[in-house]
């Protein structure tokens, strides 16, 4: 390049291009969701102003001819009998509660339950609660709860030291199932030793759920041996309770047998 020669000028810089901005993140979906939501509210408002326009359907009769069951009568000769008074359970329970007792076996001699000394076979739900419970008044007001009517009762005694003690309790018909509730309360803690039998006893004939207990001898210086026994059961809304003490050993067929008795009477 000669002496003389100029430098060229370097070109002037371009105007600056502003840069792209870009757009907001989650404009787009709230756009889309605003479209949406004017899209349900006026589908609403316009349904409701069709709906609205239109006579009112008038509602079908409430009483129909042709809808009940049989469509016709069945003659006498085709209907069924009614359910005899032995085969209705209901019927039975619903009467003299004390009379579906177990019968005391020959040569016991009765004994009175009830503190007022009637011996009628109604015990006071207080009492009851009272004799069998460590805890009387927290049993007396969950049994109320529960629904309970009544309770009959009967007890025996038989040579020198055994009594036995029947009761029947019955609960209110409903959805509280008081009768199942109440036995499926006392078979919870039977099992624990400070409280109970301290085992899980054996399952009585006849009964879903209804199981038979011996407890631990009890021997205390001074004083005769002391055993017991204990069935527990429910049928329909009448909960078993019975129990045997003696100062000699109770067996097992005792007990159960004693229980399987009061349930065929049920």
């Amino acid at each position: 390049m000669e002496p003389n020669d100029t430098i060229p000028a370097a070109p002037e810089a371009s105007a600056a291009v502003p840069a792209h901005r870009p757009r907001p993140r989650g404009r787009t979906t709230l756009i889309i969701a605003a479209a949406a939501l004017l899209g349900i509210v006026g589908g609403v408002a316009v349904g409701y102003g069709v709906q609205a326009e239109r006579e009112p359907t008038p509602l079908a009769a409430l009483s129909q001819p042709g809808l009940g069951y049989p469509a016709k009568p069945l003659s006498a000769d085709r209907a069924p009998a009614p359910l005899p008074a032995a085969q209705d359970r209901r019927v039975r329970t619903d009467g003299d509660l004390r009379k579906l007792l177990v019968d005391r076996p020959k040569g016991a001699k009765k004994t009175l339950i009830d503190e007022l000394g009637l011996g009628d076979g109604w015990e006071p739900i207080d009492q009851y609660a009272e004799m069998k419970f460590e805890n009387p008044h927290h049993m007396f007001e969950a049994m109320a709860e529960r629904g309970l009517r009544r309770v009959a009762s009967t007890s025996w005694d038989q040579g020198k030291y055994r009594n036995t003690e029947v009761h029947l309790l019955q609960f209110r018909s409903g959805d509280l199932l008081g009768a199942a509730e109440h036995i499926d309360g006392q078979l919870m803690y039977m099992p624990r030793d400070e409280s109970g039998a301290g085992n899980t006893g054996d399952a009585i004939k006849g009964s879903r759920e209804g199981r038979y207990f011996l407890y631990p001898v009890d021997r205390k210086p001074g004083y005769l041996p002391f055993y017991r026994a204990r069935a527990l059961a429910v049928r329909g809304d009448i909960a078993l309770d019975i129990s045997i003490s003696d100062t000699s050993p109770i067996s097992k067929k005792d007990i159960r047998t004693l229980a399987e008795r009061q349930l065929e009477r049920l």
